[in-house]
């Protein structure tokens, strides 16, 4: 019938990707903001010595930095791959030091929020920003 949707239409990609980049882009943008603006870099700083990542001061402000920079980025559609890959090695980083002995459920701080970042930061790597993005607009310019 004529009311089924073709999800094989560009447009229909795009759009996912469109929802996918704002939602992933938003919560990227907060936990970062979280972490440099409302725990304090300071705090931060001594959570990530508590857990044994090195120069944790440092890699607090970094992470902070990349989280918010790299949300905004992928929000927009701007270098939205380059952005992407940045963010899986800041979720990588997560994982290992944080998550990983957790065991799964995000509840007990476990890997399932981070896998699922990870996952679709992978998409957004792979498939780009799509047509409703800053890319595809200076793409288009020149």
């Amino acid at each position: 019938s004529g009311t089924v949707v073709s999800m094989n239409k560009p447009e229909v990609r795009d759009a996912a990707l469109l929802l996918l980049r704002i939602v992933v882009g938003l919560i990227f943008i907060a936990h970062g903001w979280d972490k440099a603006m409302m725990t304090g870099l300071s705090v931060t700083g001594g959570q990530f010595d508590q857990l044994g990542i090195p120069q944790p001061e440092l890699i607090a402000a970094l992470v902070s930095f990349v989280e918010m920079i790299g949300g905004a980025m992928i929000f927009v559609g701007i270098l939205a791959p380059a952005a992407s890959v940045v963010l899986i090695m800041d979720m990588v980083g997560a994982l290992c030091f944080v998550h990983l002995h957790r065991g799964f459920f995000v509840a007990n701080d476990g890997v399932e929020f981070v896998a699922l970042l990870i996952v679709t930061l992978i998409v957004i790597a792979i498939f780009g920003a799509g047509r409703a993005s800053l890319d595809y607009f200076f793409q288009r310019r020149s």
